[in-house]
């Protein structure tokens, strides 16, 4: 593909992560699958633990929500204290952890689950983050330039320090001025890309936010950021219409900086 100018004021990046920086496999292919082939073990290991306590704290009010509401849903009522029989205790947590992921649920429940025990398997080496290997000279040469780069993601903070902290490149997080994720807003909403710009200190269009999804490329254009939509192997189809409307890249390098566009 041909270069990409960065606008003459662009000197701040913001990246999505899924499908920009990362390969769009690795969530699906490495990191809910460590959850479902490891949920058991983890919990058997740490039920007495404080913070697994918690977690399966939330998970039971998560549970009794979803049954008032009449959500369907694994027909368990789990609650450590009262339980003798630990493995039916354990059993039916992870019964209520399968359904919520085979649902594709988003709760915060177990969006904390799966963060304790994703952070548990990088800092014991079970995962690395995987990174595009035109990412990380890329952002190098940007910091040699001044520009400043952040991260937001629908993942949470700690999950994207964990990616890039234990990544297939080192621990990289030297690299980022900052970290956003959906408590700031949805990234399909074009005030939450206005509020990133407050936080940030800068005016909408000094960002230049690299994104595979065109969803949240046009809500950052409707807040005046600029846009470059990433092209990368198993990321969705793009529309004609889409390709003519966006700039398009398939690695970081096909960005013309404004010292050299």
């Amino acid at each position: 593909m041909a270069k990409v100018a960065v606008p003459g004021n662009g000197n701040v990046f913001l990246l999505d992560i899924e499908g920009t920086t990362t390969p769009i496999t690795f969530v699906k292919d490495v990191l809910f699958p460590y959850i479902k082939d490891n949920v058991q073990e983890y919990l058997s290991a740490h039920w007495e633990e404080d913070e697994c306590k918690q977690d399966v704290h939330l998970l039971k009010k998560q549970a009794d929500d979803d049954s008032k509401h009449h959500r369907s849903g694994p027909v368990h009522s789990f609650d450590q204290t009262v339980h003798t029989d630990e493995e039916k205790a354990i059993q039916e947590v992870v019964d209520n952890v399968l359904w919520q992921m085979e649902e594709d649920r988003k709760t915060t429940a177990l969006k904390q689950l799966q963060g304790h025990m994703w952070r548990a398997a990088y800092t014991t080496g079970k995962i690395r983050g995987e990174v595009y290997e035109d990412v990380v000279p890329a952002i190098r040469k940007w910091r040699r330039l001044g520009m400043k780069v952040y991260i937001y993601s629908s993942g949470s903070v700690e999950a994207q320090k964990l990616l890039f902290g234990y990544s297939t490149e080192g621990n990289v997080l030297e690299l980022f001025d900052g970290h956003f994720d959906t408590n700031i807003g949805a990234k399909v909403e074009s005030k939450s890309y206005q509020r990133i710009a407050e936080s940030i200190g800068c005016s909408a269009d000094n960002i230049m936010f690299l994104t595979d999804l065109t969803r949240e490329a046009k809500a950052a254009e409707e807040a005046g950021v600029k846009v470059a939509v990433v092209v990368r192997p198993g990321n969705a189809e793009l529309t004609e219409e889409e390709k003519s409307h966006y700039k398009l890249i398939t690695s970081f390098s096909e960005l013309a900086l404004p010292d050299s566009a």
